[in-house]
């Protein structure tokens, strides 16, 4: 594919900025493909682009860099501990536009979703209704590593169990946005999300010209909103944040959120378990908890109900749960619905519980649990991306078009040996969006994960967290892979100033 020609631009420094850029085969969110010109209302974001060039985008782009390392946006990769040192999440300073018609499409699709995740988590720890229906099938469910049978018939206040969800998303060859996989347990990523649109007002104001961009920087009271809502039986209830402590590789975001909404930051030996309530210790004397946002694993919540060598959390705190006195966020249990096999039935759950079509589609997804498909995946290995249903991060998974022989035989044998372990997915042209590669602009594909709360009212953050594969040709977005992430606007349809609506009207729609 040829470079973007310079018919579309009027402007030289425009052009000189991206005349070299080259969309891919799929579906590029600045510019159209068969047209080689801007998507419509884009002309306004190139145009400020263009007036800063490239030289001062790279220089901008070292000063974000260095605001984020002051600031401490920092993250630790899974299992370095002190070897590995800090690392700064990688920036990238062009904004990934959606405009708000689309966006809320978006968001009813996200709602209805986890309406229906909340309603399946009720059933299978209660009646299990979907079960004996055999919408599901059972030893789906019952084998998965987010299976608490601890949690059976305990009662969530509001009937909510995910109330700080992180549900990721794609736009495929076509454009089309895709659900890729559900985040129900302690999504991350939100600290990262907030300080973008930080840095990006800081050190790139020029780029909002001409734009309406919905803000972000309430997510802090809407989040501390949620969690008090989760405590009924008090009026001020006090809510605490349950880290691992510092060597945990989101220990930053931790306590960035907990220094936002006003909380207090507690490791589990913080916490003691006494007469049918939850204490947080402190120099004042013990302070009654009413609900914890909790950022550690289920099996290290309770070492009297799930790991019992868990040094990291408090024991009793599921017993003081059960009575109704301490509510947690989101609820032990959870990890089931985020199992990558039972993503698979959610528009299933969807059509059961609310008798509606899913907004937003799944990725198509093959089950190696279901001998057929297994079949098809070991024969079709070289075509799909497989994940290990209880793998995060970018790990356990295998890119079979980027695959040696070697690693492909490796990974039909560990499929064989447990097909229950493994989901398959065709290899998606993930959309791409313009990024600073090695000092040049090049289309990196991209993910959007978007927040959402859920407490008597439901809140979507306008935008999310956009992960970029910075890596040329990589498909791959996480941080511990080589990811870094950038700036979401949900924008209105319209701008600011009539100069610009003009432009903008005069762009070439795809």
């Amino acid at each position: 594919m040829r470079a973007l020609s310079s018919f579309w631009m009027r402007e030289s420094i425009v052009q000189a900025m991206f005349t070299q850029y080259q969309p891919t085969d799929g579906y590029d969110e600045y510019f159209c493909r068969e047209q080689s010109a801007p998507r419509e209302n884009l002309e306004p974001l190139l145009s400020s682009l263009g007036a800063m060039g490239l030289a001062e985008l790279n220089r901008s782009h070292a000063s974000a860099s260095n605001l984020l390392r002051r600031l401490g946006a920092t993250f630790r990769l899974n299992g370095s501990g002190l070897q590995g040192g800090e690392r700064i999440l990688p920036f990238d300073p062009l904004p990934r536009l959606i405009h708000r018609q689309d966006w809320s499409v978006l968001e009813r699709g996200l709602i209805q979703r986890l309406e229906a995740i909340d309603q399946f988590l009720a059933d299978v720890y209660g009646p299990q209704r979907i079960l004996n229906d055999g919408v599901i099938p059972r030893e789906d469910v019952e084998s998965s590593q987010g299976w608490r049978p601890q949690m059976k018939d305990i009662a969530m206040p509001l009937n909510r169990w995910c109330h700080i969800s992180g549900l990721d998303l794609i736009r495929d060859g076509e454009g089309t946005w895709r659900v890729l996989e559900d985040n129900l347990r302690c999504p991350s990523g939100v600290a990262y999300f907030l300080e973008n649109r930080r840095v990006m007002k800081r050190l790139f104001p020029s780029l909002f010209a001409g734009r309406t961009v919905q803000p972000i920087d309430d997510y802090p009271s809407h989040l501390l909103r949620t969690l008090q809502d989760l405590a009924p039986w008090s009026d001020a209830p006090r809510v605490v944040l349950l880290t691992p402590g510092v060597f945990n590789s989101a220990y930053f975001e931790h306590s960035y959120l907990a220094q936002q909404i006003g909380i207090a930051l507690v490791e589990g030996r913080d916490l003691i378990c006494e007469d049918g309530r939850v204490w947080m210790r402190s120099t004042a004397g013990r302070k009654p908890v009413d609900v914890i946002y909790r950022r550690i694993d289920d099996d290290f919540l309770d070492p009297e109900v799930f790991r019992r060598d868990s040094m990291l959390g408090v024991p009793g705190l599921i017993d003081v749960m059960r009575t109704g006195r301490v509510a947690i966020a989101n609820a032990p249990g959870t990890g089931v619905a985020d199992d990558k096999l039972i993503y698979a039935y959610v528009p299933a759950m969807i059509r059961y519980y609310l008798n509606e079509e899913p907004i937003i589609d799944n990725v198509h997804t093959y089950l190696c649990s279901r001998p057929d498909e297994l079949n098809y995946v070991l024969e079709h290995l070289g075509e799909l991306v497989v994940k290990s249903v209880a793998e995060a991060g970018g790990y356990g998974m295998l890119i079979g078009p980027h695959a040696s022989r070697d690693e492909i035989d490796s990974f039909a044998v560990k499929i064989k040996a447990h097909p229950r372990n493994f989901i398959a997915q065709p290899t998606l042209q993930l959309s791409t969006v313009p990024s600073l590669s090695e000092g040049e602009l090049y289309p990196c594909h991209v993910d959007l994960r978007p927040y959402v709360l859920r407490g008597k009212s439901n809140w979507v953050s306008p935008g999310g967290l956009t992960r970029v594969a910075l890596k040329r040709g990589s498909l791959v977005v996480n941080s511990s892979q080589g990811g870094g992430c950038k700036d979401t606007w949900v924008v209105s349809d319209r701008p600011t100033d009539s100069s610009v609506a003009r432009e903008t009207r005069e762009a070439m729609p795809c």
